[in-house]
């Protein structure tokens, strides 16, 4: 167990923490969503870290492979989840993020199955950043920067869908060769 499948691991144990202190006084209380901002961001880091330090030192492993995308998704899902939840998001904008992440590693598996690799592109990245910002924006509900919070709603759920397109352009192939 290396130390970037261990910052993974950590992340996946933040998640419960981070729900508890989102909804706690049905999400009213500033302070608890400080501490879920705070736990948020920590555990957004450590994606960053971790796929840096596997990289950096030859750490990669099947193990970050599967889990590293499973912790981010679960993060980024689980905070969606109470962000609608709290009146925050729309049902249909997490419907169509959490539809996308189904889509996109339902891709991966049948391209794991033959062989190949799908690795995360350019606007998946920009996706999963705008998210976690938009995410902040939403955890921290400043009424100041309720603007700048619907700039990244939209830009989310647009960079969710280029993202999409861009998967499935790039890589349909898979499905029509896996079929064959």
């Amino acid at each position: 167990m290396n130390l970037p499948n261990k910052l993974t691991i950590l992340r996946v144990i933040m998640i419960p923490f981070f729900v508890l202190f989102m909804l706690l006084e049905g999400g009213l209380n500033p302070l608890y969503r400080y501490i879920a901002a705070a736990i948020f961001i920590v555990a957004s880091f450590t994606d960053w870290l971790d796929g840096n330090i596997a990289r950096k030192y030859g750490l990669v492993t099947n193990f970050g492979k599967f889990m590293d995308p499973l912790a981010d998704k679960l993060l980024v899902c689980s905070g969606l989840i109470c962000f609608t939840g709290l009146g925050q998001l729309s049902a249909w904008i997490v419907i169509l993020i959490i539809s996308r992440e189904f889509i996109i590693s339902g891709f991966r598996l049948v391209a794991s199955d033959n062989g190949v690799v799908i690795a995360a592109s350019y606007w998946g990245k920009l996706k999963t950043v705008s998210q976690m910002i938009m995410s902040v924006l939403l955890i921290l509900n400043i009424p100041m920067l309720s603007f700048v919070t619907v700039i990244f709603i939209w830009i989310a759920t647009a960079l969710t869908l280029i993202s999409l397109v861009d998967y499935i352009v790039k890589n349909y192939k898979v499905l029509t060769e896996g079929s064959m």
